[in-house]
């Protein structure tokens, strides 16, 4: 069976930040995501995760402007250094939180650099992460992102994650593997589950194209969740989703896995 964790960026925002821990757990999942935990204390997080009796699935690293329309850091070349301290930020939430993998978000560089500049500095990124985040036992993601909701992404396409990972040749990378972005970019859920599961390290997902909870768009939800179990995948799988009404109103596709 799926085990699955609530994205709380996203999912429970009726709650205040360190209450949905608790009000994930109540609602019956085994673990929480957090986006960018970063605006309260990891010492605060770490009470309201521990009362909770909850699990991390997910931390992202720090983007630096991409969240207001800037390039962001990973595959930016000249960032370098910006990445590096994102490093040592996220390391020490993920220190006292201990998250099953940390998600390096690749960002959207300018067009005129070289694509095979911005990619290799991504893979360089990308490895000197994987080897900050090993001795905690902790792992690092990538992740394609579809470009009609992030238009210049660097990374579209589960192939392009795929790519940035093997170049960076660190056995403590994989990939995140969301749903609701491949659905808008690819299709074929199903068959790149099973072409990639040795590289998938963490799944998220959300109905396309409305990015709500299952069943209010065109996945079939049912037939994936059984297709993630016929694959052996032993991770998270992360509910992303904006609910179309309260969070606990929208999880009816939960229950029959509880």
């Amino acid at each position: 069976m799926p085990r699955f964790s609530a994205n709380i960026s996203m999912l429970f925002t009726e709650h205040d930040w360190l209450d949905r821990p608790k009000a994930a757990a109540d609602a019956g999942f085994g673990a929480i995501e957090i986006q960018f935990p970063y605006e309260h204390s990891v010492e605060a997080w770490a009470k309201a995760i521990g009362d909770a009796g909850m699990a991390v699935a997910v931390l992202n690293l720090p983007v630096g402007d991409m969240l207001s329309g800037g390039p962001g850091l990973a595959a930016v070349p000249g960032r370098e250094d910006a990445f590096a301290e994102a490093i040592i930020q996220a390391k020490a939430y993920a220190a006292v939180l201990r998250p099953r993998n940390v998600n390096v978000l690749a960002g959207m560089p300018p067009a005129d650099l070289p694509r095979m500049e911005c990619l290799d500095t991504l893979a360089d990124n990308l490895r000197a992460a994987a080897e900050a985040f090993e001795p905690l036992g902790v792992g690092v993601v990538t992740e394609a992102v579809n470009t009609r909701d992030r238009p210049g992404y660097f990374l579209s396409r589960t192939e392009e994650a795929v790519a940035a990972v093997r170049l960076a040749g660190h056995g403590n990378l994989g990939i995140q593997h969301d749903l609701y972005h491949m659905q808008i970019m690819e299709g074929d859920l199903v068959e790149t589950l099973s072409d990639h599961r040795a590289v998938i390290s963490h799944i998220q997902f959300a109905d396309a194209p409305g990015r709500h909870e299952p069943g209010t768009g065109d996945i079939p939800f049912p037939i994936i969740f059984e297709a993630i179990d016929a694959i052996g995948f032993g991770g998270w799988v992360g509910a992303e989703y904006e609910p179309t009404a309260r969070t606990e109103e929208s999880l009816d596709w939960l229950r029959p896995w509880l």
